[in-house]
């Protein structure tokens, strides 16, 4: 069973210049599972990425993962 919120957490981080500002919050119900990215606000353009190409390349990776448990995900970025 893959940990979500730690898959998203280590993405996250490795993107970011400050990797200490990263938070998830996860809520579940059913099967579907929401994520909320936090991270400093002048980190949000590295996580956003260039036309929101990185954010849409996160949440691919992140369905990938949840599909392996059944699952459904949703990743929203604040």
């Amino acid at each position: 069973m893959t940990d979500l919120k730690q898959t998203l957490i280590n993405i996250a981080k490795a993107i970011v210049d400050h990797p200490d500002d990263v938070n998830v919050l996860e809520t579940e119900e059913d099967n579907k599972i929401t994520l909320v990215l936090n991270v400093a606000e002048c980190d949000m353009g590295m996580v956003i990425g260039k036309g929101g190409k990185i954010a849409k390349a996160i949440r691919t990776v992140m369905r990938a993962a949840a599909s392996a448990d059944g699952k459904e995900v949703s990743v929203v970025i604040r």
